[in-house]
């Protein structure tokens, strides 16, 4: 029998009551999508599940996204994303430094992902308290608790998103040793546009659509203005009231819906501390 025990925050719950290495019969889906559309991010704990199996279930809710960074996918399962701080033979096995900033996954793209599924192998540890935790905001009741005045003026307003970008600022920054794209990964991830309101397209609530991670520009208002802008709209998406934490276990597989929220890692562990995740991603629609 499932149980959503939902978490004290505006977004968040635990799905127990599941073992992800079973079939789902269609009931059993339809409910575990109905509180995943509810409350945004889902856990199922204490989860053994292989490549295939993890897969499997997110395939569930639709058909799968091949990231750019194709060094990092995994052997013979290119729809994983290995994101690691894991050093094998001299060489990264996966994203060291994923979501390291506030952001939605492939917002950047112009059909960006319905959700995402990382699945927990490894989760640093020190001194019995679990490291890495990831902080998740609701942009649907950051939209909520606009001003009215301030949701006027959003109204019909669009952003400019961009990849590149937070690679070129992490890197000057000495943050990161990712390699830099290619021109292949270049040209394979445009710039696009979507609006800053969006609307959930399963619940039809509204959200806040633009991140610090890859949100670059308002459409049609000088420099200085859409900077401002975006600033207080970045600030007030990832107010306290706004977030739910995860604190991570191995065996955790969890998931959250790109239309509705932004996420950041916490980089609060090192080696020899390891951190080894694959995740999944779905794809999604055009925003509206």
């Amino acid at each position: 029998m499932i149980e959503v025990r939902k978490a004290d925050a505006p977004l968040g719950a635990e799905i127990a009551g599941v073992d992800l290495a079973k079939a789902l019969g269609d009931a059993e889906f339809r409910a575990i999508e109905r509180a995943f559309v509810e409350n945004a991010v889902v856990v199922f704990r204490d989860q053994a599940i292989d490549e295939a199996q993890h897969v499997a279930f997110s395939r569930r809710f639709g058909a799968l996204e091949i990231h750019v960074l194709t060094q990092y996918l995994v052997p013979g399962h290119p729809e994983i994303l290995l994101i690691s701080n894991v050093v094998e033979n001299g060489h990264q096995i996966g994203i060291a430094d994923a979501g390291q900033y506030w952001h939605t996954d492939l917002s950047w793209a112009a059909a960006p992902s319905r959700c995402s599924l990382l699945y927990a192998r490894e989760v640093p540890v020190l001194g019995g308290t679990p490291l890495g935790d990831t902080l998740f905001a609701s942009t649907c009741a950051a939209y909520d608790a606009l001003d009215p005045s301030m949701k006027e003026r959003l109204v019909g307003l669009k952003a400019r998103h961009r990849y590149g970008d937070r690679y070129k600022t992490m890197s000057e920054a000495g943050r990161s040793e990712r390699a830099p794209l290619t021109e292949v990964q270049k040209r394979a991830t445009p710039d696009v546009i979507h609006p800053v309101i969006r609307t959930h397209p399963i619940s039809g609530r509204k959200s806040l659509y633009v991140n610090e991670g890859f949100t670059v520009a308002i459409e049609g208002l000088p420099e200085a203005e859409s900077s401002a802008l975006l600033a207080e709209l970045f600030r007030h998406a990832t107010r306290p009231e706004f977030i739910y934490r995860h604190r991570w276990r191995a065996g955790d597989l969890l998931m959250w819906d790109n239309c509705s929220t932004q996420h950041k890692a916490v980089a609060d562990y090192a080696l020899p501390l390891r951190r080894l995740m694959h995740r999944t991603t779905v794809q999604g629609s055009v925003p509206v």
